[in-house]
């Protein structure tokens, strides 16, 4: 009987929030030129003389606000996710990876290699982007291990049920003028070269709208999270924050469908950040959608995806998940 394998990946997160960490973390991530495109003769200089000095204990101020007693709740979550996968799926594999720092991904595969015939891995970005999966996609293949990979899931009915079924549990309690569905961006030179990202994340919000019981005109998509002095996708978060106050529209819902997991754009970028600029600006309510967080129906998902990749028929018979 075959046995099957499932890796999650994840991005990563320093090993502690410290300085020393946190630097080394970010050395990687911003030396990876799927993230940052300059030519390294150019860039490397400038991230180590300039950027990480200048970053890092911004940074680790960050990790150490939002850090827990568990650790990263990047991690945490992870390996949540994990393990209640692995109790959906009890006779295979489930194991997790981060693109950067531990558990590393080829070391994870070579592992699973050694007793598990076919092996999924999901990379826990819905909205496919070089960014974030081709980093991942490039470690697989070094790896020399046969895998089955997926590529993106903002299309899934089941992730856009489950993404608006939160929506409407949080909208519901308070009068919102606003409804924004805010994804990590990229910069505009990435979607110039053929970068397909900004198309599924408006395809996600208008996939997630279709079952929205809330006024439709109400939901807007924004980019956030933008790094360096080159422009970004927009509209930008943060501009539309400062607009929509201005505006006296200041009660808004924030929706995060580019994280399945609380991280920190979600917790310190918008709660803390995001959330103080529009209180300067006039805002008065920030909310914020918690995103998947590892789950009971995400999970299920995340084990009926998989089976999915190895047996399609089976994967056709979806639970009578309640949205």
């Amino acid at each position: 009987m075959a046995h099957n394998g499932l890796l999650l990946v994840n991005l990563g997160s320093p090993v502690s929030p410290t300085n020393k960490d946190v630097r080394a973390y970010l050395k990687e991530f911003l030396s990876d030129q799927n993230v940052v495109e300059l030519p390294k003769w150019f860039w490397q200089p400038l991230l180590r003389g300039i950027i990480l000095p200048a970053r890092t204990w911004r940074s680790a101020t960050f990790y150490q606000h939002m850090w827990t007693k568990a650790g990263s709740p990047l991690i945490v979550y992870t390996q949540i996710l994990r393990d209640k996968v692995q109790k959906i799926l009890p006779d295979w594999d489930v194991q997790m990876a981060m693109t950067y720092g531990q558990p590393d991904i080829s070391e994870t595969l070579h592992k699973m290699a050694a007793h598990d015939d076919e092996i999924v891995v999901l990379p826990l970005f819905p909205q496919y982007t070089q960014s974030t999966h081709d980093s991942i996609f490039q470690q697989v293949r070094a790896s020399g291990v046969k895998t089955k990979l997926i590529k993106s899931f903002y299309q899934e009915p089941r992730y856009l049920k489950l993404l608006a079924s939160g929506v409407d549990r949080c909208y519901p309690q308070k009068k919102y003028d606003a409804v924004l569905f805010s994804y990590h961006g990229i910069p505009t030179s990435m979607v110039k070269k053929g970068d397909p990202y900004r198309k599924k994340c408006l395809a996600t919000t208008a996939g997630a709208t279709q079952y929205l019981k809330l006024p439709h005109e109400k939901v807007r998509t924004v980019f956030q999270s933008k790094f360096g002095p080159m422009p970004w996708l927009k509209p930008y978060l943060k501009n539309t924050l400062m607009e929509l106050a201005e505006m006296g529209k200041r009660n808004v819902l924030i929706v995060t469908p580019s994280f399945v997991e609380d991280c920190l754009e979600t917790i310190e970028e918008n709660n803390v950040q995001n959330y103080q600029q529009f209180r300067a600006t006039g805002g008065q309510v920030f909310d914020a959608v918690p995103p998947m967080n590892a789950n009971d129906d995400f999970c299920q998902f995340v084990a009926d995806l998989s089976m999915k990749q190895i047996n399609p028929d089976r994967g056709k018979a979806d639970h009578d998940t309640k949205y």
